[in-house]
């Protein structure tokens, strides 16, 4: 049998509690998960992309754990389907939190396929309780210090004030 490898990609900047509730679900559903966490400059993250992998690796490690499959964390830069083939992916997960996401996503699949046509990608909808979370309105909620803890896991909450409070953001 051929083992499921499945991409999760994102920027992650910062990890979220959505992204990880996407990232514990979709750990049922192949035999290894790769969080591909996007250099993506373009958004202007706060976290270096080292930062980010790091933060990742930290939220994520109870969750491979319970998951008993093989989850890593890696850094990429280069187009989603090519990075897919690298690491021997057949799958790409997505979340959606709500119908504004469905048409950028859906979109990018269009384009995803007609570059690899071997290469599908899932749609996971967010939990009820994550689907209004997202990594820009966290770091401004933090930027002007209001309470994120509801949002992100505490190690990465913690990182966040932190990073702001130096004014390295």
């Amino acid at each position: 049998m051929v083992e499921r490898i499945a991409l999760y990609p994102g920027t992650f900047d910062p990890i979220t509690n959505g992204h990880i509730d996407i990232i514990t679900r979709a750990a049922r559903l192949v035999d290894r998960l790769i969080i591909g966490v996007a250099l993506n400059a373009g958004k202007g993250p706060i976290f270096s992309l080292d930062e980010r992998v790091a933060l990742v690796e930290a939220e994520i490690r109870p969750v491979a754990g319970k998951a008993g499959i093989i989850v890593e964390v890696r850094p990429f830069s280069s187009l989603l389907t090519q990075y897919a083939r690298e690491v021997g992916a057949r799958m790409i997960i997505r979340g959606l939190r709500a119908v504004s996401d469905f048409d950028y996503e859906c979109q990018m699949t269009g384009m995803n396929y007609r570059l690899d046509p071997t290469i599908e990608t899932v749609f996971l909808m967010a939990s009820e309780h994550h689907q209004f979370i997202s990594s820009r309105f966290v770091k401004d909620i933090a930027a002007f210090g209001g309470d994120i803890t509801s949002f992100v896991p505490k190690h990465t909450a913690e990182t966040v004030m932190a990073k702001l409070k130096k004014g390295e953001a």
